[in-house]
């Protein structure tokens, strides 16, 4: 157990430490690349970068967002989230208000086709019979109301 534990620790060193990798030319004018800085004098000493940049489809790290910020961008979510809910409830009602409205001027529509005696207000607080006419306008318009509002 402890080899593996000691192991463990080793290779995570290993890996963590970023390696440094010296470029140089040496007397006889030859590049040479090595882990190792050079012994003697060189010519144009150079270190090799060896961080792997990132992947090309993803952008740069960006700074670590402070508390602040993601608690607004939390909260910015929940809220975006609430609205969605709102909407969505809201356009069930509309939904349900429509479905009700429509059942309800084809009930009228079929009482009006019946030919049964309809009544209607006349404005001073009584009624009077539709006659054969009216009726026709009244089945035309709703018809019309039909076809366009309850498809």
């Amino acid at each position: 157990m402890k080899r593996f534990a000691l192991a463990a620790v080793t290779l995570a060193t290993a890996i963590a430490a970023p390696a440094q990798v010296y470029q140089w030319q040496d007397e006889q004018n030859r590049t040479v690349i090595s882990d190792r800085p050079p012994s003697g004098p060189v010519r144009q000493l150079r270190r090799i970068d060896t961080t792997a940049p990132p992947p090309a489809g993803e952008p740069a790290a960006t700074p670590a967002k402070t508390l602040a910020d993601r608690d607004m961008e939390f909260r910015k979510r929940q809220q975006e989230a609430r609205d969605a809910a709102e909407k969505s409830d809201s356009e069930q009602r509309a939904n349900a208000r429509k479905r009700e409205d429509c059942e309800a001027a084809r009930k009228s529509l079929r009482s009006l086709e019946s030919g049964e005696r309809i009544l209607l207000p006349d404005g001073k607080g009584g009624r009077y019979p539709i006659d054969d006419s009216e009726r026709a306008q009244l089945i035309s318009r709703m018809r019309e109301d039909l076809q366009r509002d309850c498809k």
